[in-house]
């Protein structure tokens, strides 16, 4: 009955549609062309810059894209890769998958605020003081959790007129630029001057986290439907936000590519536009930098409520709020924006970039796993490859992750070690946890993709369901339901037999 009340008060909670969540996937990936600048000065100029936007899409963002798509419309849960990671190598790499994964995340996170700043300072210098910085971090930081606290739909809506607001300056700058442009600037390049390393870690920020709107599938309408259209949608809006602002900046001004670092963008609106252009490439830089925070704490936080739905962390991060909002794994991953916010750019990047790499390389493994194991498994939306060919699909971005890894300095192979055997260490205290009703052990096992025959409870529709809740039961058998009707009971005391 308890259950049942829970479900009741969180029907009325609205579910993000297909335009709220191209946005929010916008923003978990892109948020526009800031940033990419560095592409440009750590390349040499802009051909490798405008190369890389064009090849790393195709290497990476679009397999990874199409590996989401699968996965999450097979598993439409708030554990997105957790529950991924669980199903194919138990429930010890799901939860690695989902501390690493979160810590990246958060470190990730810390950037945002700090950007704000940046670009702000430019036209308010007190912002440059710590006397006006922390409190503003904090004010910002504070505010931002509580519009995640009202409701992931206000956040979905608000991403959108953000994302809006954050593009239409470079569209006024390219359509300005046109007259100006020299396509012979495109293809300068100093490989004297290249720094692979920052180049590629670059590139690869810019270009990844397309896997954690995962995190947010039990939130989605129609997620079968949903989320590859807004994969599709998200793919194309993020290339576009790229290669046109960097064309134009490129082509219709010569700088040189040292110019090209964090914010000079604005600049380039100036040069082709004037002072009013550069402001308002200001403003939406600040404004880009808002929707991304609201973006990646969505994502946090609603993928600490599904493991804890899964049983492997406290119930008490499974807990909502009245506008349907996990409280409590809000203010944990505020708190952890706030404590990593002292940290460089740089340092900031290349730390979420390895652990980010060690998850993408598990997922692109399970995926594999998944379709030679459970081949039969029901898969709204289904990459249209065989095991060879999603095999030869997922190898550019295996080389490319171990690539970055590779170029990593000792720093981050120090820090990342030790987060590496913190989640180790931390796995065995959910044994304890149970034992002492910390997680809920009596919760439903992860639901069934709505389009599991639903509208089709005939015979002939048995053996599909079969297959598709033997991959639910799988992913932590020692997490049995105690309230299931007896018939579904039995079925699952069954498929547990085949199982073992």
């Amino acid at each position: 009955m308890v259950s049942d009340a829970k479900n009741v008060a969180a029907k009325p909670n609205p579910k993000l549609t297909v335009l709220p969540l191209i946005a929010l996937i916008f923003y978990e990936v892109s948020g526009g062309p800031f940033g990419v600048e560095d592409s440009v000065s750590a390349g040499g100029g802009p051909l490798l810059a405008l190369l890389g936007f064009l090849i790393f899409p195709l290497v990476w963002s679009i397999p990874e894209a199409l590996v989401t798509a699968e996965l999450a419309t097979t598993f439409p849960e708030n554990g997105g890769y957790v529950v991924w990671i669980s199903s194919a190598f138990g429930p010890f790499w799901g939860f690695q998958e989902g501390f690493w994964k979160w810590f990246s995340g958060v470190i990730d996170n810390a950037l945002y605020p700090v950007l704000f700043l940046d670009y702000l300072k430019h036209s308010f210098p007190i912002f440059n003081r710590l006397v006006a910085r922390i409190p503003a971090l904090l004010g910002i930081t504070v505010s931002l959790t509580y519009l995640n606290y009202r409701g992931l739909h206000i956040v979905g809506f608000s991403a959108v007129a953000l994302a809006a607001f954050s593009l239409s300056p470079f569209l006024v700058m390219s359509i300005f630029s046109i007259p100006r442009i020299q396509p012979k600037q495109w293809l300068v390049v100093d490989f004297k001057k290249v720094n692979w390393r920052v180049y590629f870690n670059s590139m690869f920020w810019n270009l990844n986290y397309w896997d954690k709107a995962s995190t947010l599938a039990g939130e989605v309408e129609n997620p079968s439907k949903t989320f590859p259209k807004a994969l599709f949608g998200a793919v194309v809006l993020v290339v576009s936000s790229y290669l046109i602002p960097l064309l134009a900046g490129t082509g219709a001004t010569k700088s040189a590519p040292s110019d090209w670092t964090d914010g000079y963008f604005a600049e380039v609106g100036m040069l082709i536009g004037g002072y009013w252009l550069k402001w308002w490439i200001q403003a939406a830089a600040a404004m880009s930098n808002l929707g991304l925070f609201e973006a990646e704490m969505s994502g946090d936080a609603f993928q600490l409520l599904g493991m804890s739905e899964m049983g492997m962390l406290p119930s008490i991060f499974a807990s909502r709020s009245k506008y349907g909002t996990p409280t409590i794994s809000i203010l944990c991953s505020a708190t952890g924006v706030i404590f990593l916010s002292w940290m460089s750019f740089q340092e900031i990047l290349e730390f979420l970039n390895f652990l980010y790499a060690m998850g993408m390389l598990l997922e692109l493994a399970a995926f594999i796993k998944l379709r030679i194991k459970k081949p039969d498994l029901h898969r709204p939306y289904k990459v249209p490859l065989q095991t060879f060919g999603v095999t030869m699909l997922c190898l550019p971005p295996a080389l490319l992750l171990v690539l970055v890894m590779c170029l990593a300095s000792v720093r981050t192979l120090i820090v990342s070690g030790a987060i590496i055997i913190t989640g180790v260490l931390l796995y065995p205290l959910l044994v304890p946890a149970e034992d002492r009703n910390w997680t809920p052990i009596d919760a439903e096992q992860p639901p069934l993709p709505p389009d599991n025959s639903v509208e089709d409870h005939s015979d002939e529709s048995q053996p599909h369901q079969e297959v598709q809740d033997e991959a639910s039961v799988g992913l932590l058998p020692d997490l049995s339901s105690t309230k299931t009707k007896p018939e579904s009971s039995e079925i699952s005391s069954e498929e547990d037999l085949k199982l073992e």
